[in-house]
């Protein structure tokens, strides 16, 4: 049974980008936010990635103006009553997480595929504040940032996810132009694991002095092939949002993940990334 209707929760950047992918697929997709700024803000990037895609030719002027009109955008999660698919994708934490899942459980048609965007939290965890009979439609859809670029897409089964559910959500993906790879239900799932040991070892690098970040960007990115390096991506992805992550990986794992201090204190100076102005780099001038 084919996924035309999409819900998204979330209006930030990622729920932003993943309701616009949805969309350029051809769903008709309704994004949800308390924030009507947030809303209006998600507008703002889909007429951005729209117009840079008209510019480039992938898309004529008629048919970004179709995508526009598939996406609408809500404060009311009743508005989801009649979706096929709905994707969380709020802020990381369980409880936050917890309490839209159970407002959707009262919400949602009984065969609603329900799927959270969590970069870490575990899914089998987030599917105990759904109803018993909704569980085998829920799944983990962890998606890369930034979604429009980035086509990968881990899809999780939680103890109780019916395989067919989870085919039906990966199905959806790949025709929003994703690759959905299957991944155990670990705390951190795959990817995570790999990037935040990789973080780390960065961090360790410069406490010790053996580098600067931005010569171990300029190591990665050449003697790598990394398209971009470690210091240079948590500017992007934000010092606290990896901070938060470090700190569930280390409650799971133990020490392998211990937050280094120089992440710490780049969090708690106010160096949060790119969006802040100052990270490990300074944007404060437009870079």
């Amino acid at each position: 049974m084919a996924i035309e209707r999409i819900g998204v929760v979330g209006a930030g950047m990622m729920g932003a980008e993943i309701a616009y992918i949805f969309a350029l697929s051809g769903a008709s997709v309704k994004l949800s936010d308390a924030s009507v700024e947030a809303l209006a803000r998600a507008r703002a990037r889909h007429e951005a990635l729209l117009t840079k895609a008209v510019e480039k030719g992938a898309i004529d002027r008629d048919g970004a103006d179709d995508v526009l009109m598939r996406l609408e955008g809500t404060t009311d999660l009743a508005d989801f009553a009649d979706r096929d698919m709905v994707i969380e994708a709020v802020f990381e934490d369980q409880e936050v997480k917890g309490g839209i899942f159970k407002r959707l459980d009262d919400i949602l048609p009984a065969d609603c595929l329900i799927a959270s965007n969590t970069s870490s939290i575990s899914i089998s965890v987030l599917a105990s504040y759904l109803s018993e009979a909704r569980r085998p439609n829920f799944m983990g859809l962890h998606f890369f940032s930034p979604v429009s670029r980035m086509k990968l897409v881990e899809a999780i089964s939680a103890f109780e996810t019916d395989p067919a559910a989870l085919k039906r959500a990966q199905d959806a993906c790949e025709a929003a132009g994703k690759v959905a790879i299957p991944v155990k239900d670990v705390v951190g799932f795959a990817v995570n694991r790999l990037l935040m040991a990789f973080f780390i070892e960065a961090n360790k690098l410069v406490e010790e002095g053996v580098a600067t970040p931005e010569d171990i960007d300029t190591a990665c990115r050449l003697g790598l092939g990394h398209p971009v390096g470690p210091f240079k991506l948590l500017d992007e992805v934000s010092n606290p949002l990896a901070l938060q992550v470090m700190d569930i990986l280390h409650d799971a794992y133990g020490e392998r993940f211990h937050p280094p201090l120089l992440m710490k204190q780049m969090v708690h100076s106010g160096r949060h990334g790119r969006k802040a102005g100052r990270g490990w780099y300074d944007y404060r001038g437009g870079a």
